[in-house]
C-alpha cells in the first residue's frame, strides 16, 4: 500500500518537471520581435519570430521589439543664441535595426536614446536665434535627426524623424513679437498704398495725354461725369452747356485782357 503513494508522488514530480521544462524551453515571438539568446553568457544567432526553443538555465532569451517607437522628449529650457529663454519639447521616432547591438552596446537603449535627444535638443537649438527657431523649423528638425541618429548608430538604433512640437515663449517676448508683427503689417500697408497712388498717377497722366490729343474726349468725359452725378433720388438739376456756345465769349474776354 505504501508503494502506490510514493510512485504517484514521483509521477507528479516528473510531470511537473516536464511542464516546467517545456514552459521554459518553448518561447513564441511575435512577428515584430527578435530574440537575443545568451548561451552560458555568450551570444548565439538571433532567434524568431515564431516558435523558439531554448535550453532552460543554460540559455537566456531577451525580446527586442523592432517596431518604431514614438517617444516624447520632455520640455527643455533652451537659451537661444540671442539670449532668450524658451521651453521646447519634441517627439522622436526610432527603431532598433540590430537587436544584438541594441542589447549589448548599451544598457537600456530606450533610456539612452531619450537622454541623447534631450541633450541634443538643448545643444542644437541653443545655437539658433529665436527667429530661426520659429521660422526654420524644418531645417532644425533635419539637423536634430542627423545628430541624434549619428550618436545612436553604434547602438544599432535608427532615428528616422525628430519633430519640434511646441516652443513656449515668455509673455514679455510675446508682446514684443506682436509689436514687431504689427509694425511689419503697417509697413506693408504703407508700401501697398504708395504703390497704388503711383499706379493711379501714371494712369491719370496717360488719360490726360489722350484727352489732350482729342478735342472731343474732354466733352465726352464731361457728359460721363454728369451721368454719374445724376443718380436716382437726386434733387440737383444739372444742365450741360456746350463748350462751343461760350467759346466766343471766352475768346473776346481774353482779347480784351491782352489789349
Amino acid at each position: 500500500m505504501s508503494a502506490f503513494p510514493s510512485s504517484l508522488t514521483g509521477f507528479i514530480i516528473v510531470v511537473f518537471a516536464v511542464v516546467y521544462f517545456l514552459s521554459a524551453a518553448i518561447k513564441i515571438l511575435k512577428e515584430y520581435e527578435k530574440g537575443v539568446v545568451f548561451r552560458l553568457g555568450r551570444i548565439i544567432p538571433v532567434k524568431g519570430p515564431g516558435l523558439v526553443i531554448i535550453w532552460p538555465i543554460i540559455d537566456k532569451l531577451v525580446r527586442v521589439s523592432l517596431r518604431t517607437v514614438t517617444m516624447d522628449v520632455p520640455p527643455q529650457d533652451v537659451i537661444t543664441k540671442d539670449n532668450i529663454t524658451v521651453k521646447v519639447n519634441a517627439v522622436i521616432y526610432f527603431r532598433p535595426l540590430d537587436p544584438i547591438k541594441a542589447i549589448t552596446e548599451v544598457e537600456d537603449f530606450y533610456y539612452a536614446t531619450s537622454q541623447i535627444a534631450q541633450t541634443t535638443l538643448r545643444s542644437i537649438l541653443g545655437q539658433s536665434q529665436l527667429d530661426d527657431l520659429l521660422s526654420k523649423r524644418d531645417e532644425l528638425n533635419a539637423e536634430l535627426q542627423k545628430v541624434i541618429d549619428f550618436q545612436t548608430e553604434p547602438w544599432g538604433v535608427k532615428v528616422s524623424t525628430v519633430e519640434v512640437k511646441n516652443v513656449d515663449i515668455p509673455v514679455e517676448m510675446q508682446r514684443a513679437i506682436a509689436k514687431q508683427a504689427e509694425a511689419e503689417r503697417e509697413r506693408r500697408a504703407k508700401i501697398i498704398h504708395a504703390e497704388g497712388e503711383f499706379q493711379a498717377s501714371q494712369k491719370l497722366a496717360d488719360a490726360a495725354k489722350i484727352i489732350a490729343t482729342e478735342s472731343g474726349a474732354l466733352q465726352l468725359r464731361f457728359l460721363q461725369t454728369l451721368t454719374e452725378i445724376a443718380t436716382e433720388k437726386n434733387s440737383t438739376i444739372i444742365f450741360p452747356v456746350p463748350i462751343d456756345l461760350i467759346k466766343p465769349f471766352l475768346e473776346k474776354a481774353s482779347a480784351k485782357g491782352e489789349s
